[in-house]
């Protein structure tokens, strides 16, 4: 039975990986995507997926790194949707360097990406899904909870994006605002792949978590009764590496 059939989910980082997976699962519940990222071509073909399954599907590109971007989109999401009722980060940039040697410039790209264009789109959004009771989903990492060397710039983003959801729930739960933190383990992605890569490690995505996991997860959260709220949500991969 589908019970979010009719509502509408905004999706950032839909055109691949997690966000991508979790725009189909979504999809497979009757709900009209709004799919953001920077590759137009990624984007379109994660919405002619959702299109076979019988859902609406709205391409949005947008690079959340530059605030013209992030303001156009939400200009035109609020005037193309009539309003949210979900709200799904995912998109992410990652890098790894030692902090003696990282430049500001990838870090301020880190806490753009990662960080500030979450808070602007959630903040422009917010009005509408307060009025809708909606939903805010943030993608978070283990990264998050435990910070690594090498990777400063991206833990401290994901220290971040902890602390703004966390805020965040304490002033809209009230509202009837549900808001997720989902904290994933290594995971079968394009990012991940790149990780093997650099470390000269094989990649075995077979034994990684699975985009599709974690989409099935956050489907579940969002379908509880709204007696209910999943506030975090840990996830890593059953085989150990």
């Amino acid at each position: 039975m589908k019970t979010l059939g009719g509502r509408t989910a905004v999706i950032t980082g839909g055109g691949s990986g997690v966000g991508a997976a979790i725009g189909l699962a979504l999809a497979a519940e009757g709900i009209h995507l709004c799919l953001v990222g920077r590759r137009l071509e990624r984007l379109e073909a994660v919405a002619a997926a959702a299109q076979a399954l019988g859902a609406q599907a709205t391409c949005c590109p947008a690079d959340l790194a530059a605030d013209a971007d992030v303001a156009a989109l939400t200009r035109r999401l609020m005037a193309d949707t009539g309003g949210v009722d979900i709200l799904v980060h995912s998109a992410a940039v990652l890098g790894r360097a030692p902090i003696e040697q990282a430049s500001l410039q990838d870090f301020d790209n880190h806490y753009r990406v990662n960080v500030r264009a979450p808070y602007a789109l959630t903040q422009a959004l917010l009005p509408t899904l307060r009025s809708r009771k909606g939903e805010i989903v943030f993608i978070n990492s283990s990264s998050a909870i435990t910070a690594k060397p090498l990777f400063a710039q991206y833990d401290s983003t994901k220290h971040a994006l902890k602390a703004l959801a966390d805020s965040l729930r304490a002033e809209v739960n009230a509202h009837g605002v549900r808001v997720l933190s989902v904290y994933l383990g290594r995971t079968a992605t394009e990012m991940q792949a790149k990780l093997y890569e650099g470390d000269g490690r094989a990649y075995r995505p077979q034994d990684l978590l699975q985009p599709e996991d974690i989409a099935s997860v956050v489907v579940r959260a969002l379908t509880l009764p709204r007696t209910a709220e999943v506030t975090d949500i840990h996830l890593r991969p059953m085989i150990k590496s």
